[in-house]
Formats: C-alpha cells, sequence, structure tokens
C-alpha cells in the first residue's frame, strides 16, 4: 500500500475519532465522517467494509497510540518507576485538557457504548485495556525492585484495580462535570501503592 492510500486512510481514521469523541459512535452516521474528511464514499469502501470495521479500525489505531504514549510515559528514564507511574496518573487529571486525557475518553466513550453492539469493537477494547494494565503491572514490579515502591501486593493485580478506579472516575467526572472523582483516584491510587499523599502536591 502506497504512502497515499495510508494517508487517506488514517485522514479518515483522525477525523473519525475527533467526531465520535465529541458524539459517540452510534450517533455519528459515515456521510458526516466522510464529509469533514472530504473523503468520497468509494474511498471509504475502500479501506473499511463497513461502520463496525472502520470502528473495529479506530480502536486500534486508537490503541497503538495510546501504548506509544504510555511507553514514553512508563519507559525507564533514571526517574524512580513510582514517579513515572505518578507521571501517568497526573495525565488523567488533566480532564479534557490533554491529548492524553481526550484519548481516556475515548476508551470510557466506546467501552459502554459498543460492547453491546459490536463484538469486533468489544475485542479490540479488551484486547487494548489488557495491553495497557500489562504496561502498568510492569512498571509497579520495576518500582518493587528500584525500592521506590514497597509492601506486599501482586504487581498484576493492583495495575488492574488501578485502571478500573481511573476508568470509573473518568466516567463519574463526564457525570459530575467536576474533578472531585479524579482526585479521590488520586488519593486511592497512593494508597494502593504505599505512596505518600505529599506526593500529588
Amino acid at each position: 500500500m502506497s504512502h497515499d492510500h495510508l494517508d487517506v486512510k488514517q485522514h479518515i481514521l483522525d477525523t473519525g475519532r475527533a467526531i465520535i469523541l465529541g458524539k459517540g459512535f452510534t450517533a455519528v452516521g459515515l456521510n458526516e465522517i466522510l464529509s469533514t474528511a472530504r473523503v468520497p464514499k468509494g474511498s471509504f469502501y475502500h479501506y473499511f467494509k463497513s461502520k463496525e470495521s472502520f470502528g473495529e479500525a479506530l480502536v486500534n489505531n486508537y490503541v497503538a497510540d495510546y501504548l506509544t504514549h504510555i511507553d514514553a510515559t512508563l519507559q525507564p528514564d533514571g526517574s524512580p518507576a513510582a514517579e513515572r507511574l505518578l507521571r501517568y496518573w497526573n495525565s488523567w487529571m488533566t480532564t479534557g485538557e490533554s491529548e492524553s486525557a481526550q484519548s481516556n475518553c475515548l476508551v470510557v466513550k466506546l467501552s459502554g457504548e459498543v460492547s453491546d453492539m459490536s463484538e469486533a469493537m468489544r475485542v479490540a477494547l479488551l484486547r487494548g485495556t489488557n495491553l495497557i494494565v500489562e504496561r502498568l503491572g510492569n512498571c509497579i514490579l520495576e518500582g518493587l525492585a528500584d525500592g521506590s515502591l514497597s509492601g506486599e501486593f501482586d504487581a498484576h493485580h493492583t495495575a488492574l484495580a488501578l485502571y478500573e478506579l481511573w476508568l470509573g472516575a473518568a466516567l463519574l467526572t463526564k457525570l459530575r462535570r467536576e474533578r472531585s472523582a479524579l482526585d479521590a483516584a488520586m488519593r486511592a491510587t497512593l494508597g494502593l501503592l504505599n505512596l505518600p499523599r505529599r506526593l500529588t502536591a
């Protein structure tokens, strides 16, 4: 596939992501995506056989971008692993202000909306969240090894509990339109990781 073809496909995905982030998947028709992207319908069907296959590609594309963001945040850079973990959780605190926060919102928006509607999108989202949890668990293990985290806890189960906690907090933040749930999630995170609360200051 040539670069031009890849650029058109990516342009459709990027346009769709921006619109779906605002309106949701089911509320957005193909015509809106295509007219905004200025791409003819025939070009869309050259890359995606249906709206559902577009949705699956959108999720996979989002997951790949998000994992790149997580890897850049969590990878060893000379700082303690606990500090890198908190850098990641702090990226959730900027509700809607950063690209990371918008990506978190996309998982929250799509998970509840498409899980009963599209098995392909559900599986793609589940695979993505499992990979996110795996990376968080690995960073927790690094923290136990470098001494920046201490205590008796299972790294994978703790990572899963934390990700579940923050997804729930992100959903509540959308309902409340204020960040008290995220503040509570940060306090709970510090407690689960046995870190002092002053680290959020």
